[in-house]
């Protein structure tokens, strides 16, 4: 399927996977880009020296275009801005702040930047700084969050930008996909779906939480320190929505947090761990090949869009 996004990044299918924190490495990253898609490697609080090794190790697996999602309140971002110069990467995602300072350093190498947004406001504001698309995420999406959903947020950007938008949030299937695509979306981005992947490296048990996940199984915290996160609830969540509720400050709070996400995806803790999954989780069932993935969801897609 050819779209505006796979002629711009240079890949078969309008599939992006999204830039997760300790999970987006490079096996997961480069078995989606010799599936069609466009892997990312996610940044995360890495340092940029672990950045380089991963994009080099990603390079020895493909030679087809991938990205990595840039944190930008990552203390070493300005370093890994220049890494990803130097090693060539293609495409680069950005969350949690405004790209604007690298953005003249990334064009002049050529590299095509899609930053995240959760807001009008914000995509017209990327658009102005001279991105290429805008990655409109729904509140449905795992991880940080905005208040939007994804049904409202698309379209809402497809009318206000000029540039081509990504949607993420709340997909995992062809019928998200065909949505998505019907809503203006030039391409879809997806997450907690690649998570259960075969060559992701999360721990087995992340695994299986998020494919025994019911339809009511995520919940979010954080949200009256305006840091809301969508995962799966355990232990931790209850916790934390306990001392949030009791008016415990941000500092107690993260505290409880601290290397969290960590423990679950390499330690494989799903009690007091962050188990960062969409509400899409209830829809996973099945561990498969980021190849078999995406033939599924384009198939399925396909039909229903009658292409």
């Amino acid at each position: 399927m050819k779209t505006i996004i796979t002629e711009l990044f240079g890949i078969d299918y309008p599939i992006i996977q999204g830039g997760m924190a300790w999970v987006a490495e490079y096996h997961l990253a480069a078995a989606v880009s010799e599936a069609g898609g466009l892997g990312i490697i996610g940044a995360g609080g890495a340092p940029a020296s672990f950045v380089r090794e991963q994009i080099q190790k990603t390079k020895e697996l493909t030679n087809k275009p991938f990205g990595v999602n840039v944190m930008l309140m990552n203390p070493e971002a300005d370093e890994i801005a220049k890494v990803i110069v130097e090693e060539g990467v293609q495409v680069v995602t950005t969350g949690a702040g405004n790209p604007g300072k690298y953005l003249a350093s990334w064009k002049e190498a050529g590299i095509k930047v899609a930053p995240v947004v959760a807001s009008v406001a914000l995509a017209k504001m990327m658009e102005r700084a001279g991105v290429d698309a805008v990655i409109a995420e729904g509140t449905e999406s795992g991880g940080h969050i905005g208040a939007a959903t994804t049904m409202t947020l698309v379209p809402q950007v497809v009318d206000a930008v000029n540039i081509p938008v990504i949607a993420a949030g709340g997909i995992a299937d062809g019928r998200g996909f065909a949505a998505a695509m019907m809503l203006g979306a030039e391409a879809v981005q997806m997450g907690t779906r690649f998570v259960v992947a075969k060559e992701s490296i999360v721990h087995e048990n992340y695994k299986k939480k998020i494919l025994a996940a019911k339809d009511i199984d995520s919940e979010v915290t954080g949200t009256t320190h305006g840091h809301p996160v969508r995962q799966i609830r355990n232990n931790m969540t209850r916790e934390y929505l306990k001392l949030e509720k009791a008016g415990a400050p941000f500092e107690e709070l993260e505290h409880l947090t601290l290397g969290a996400l960590r423990k679950a995806v390499v330690d494989g803790d799903t009690v007091n761990g962050t188990l960062m999954a969409g509400q899409i989780a209830g829809m996973i069932r099945e561990e498969m090949t980021c190849a078999e993935m995406i033939q599924e969801i384009m198939t399925q897609a396909e039909k229903l869009l009658k292409i």
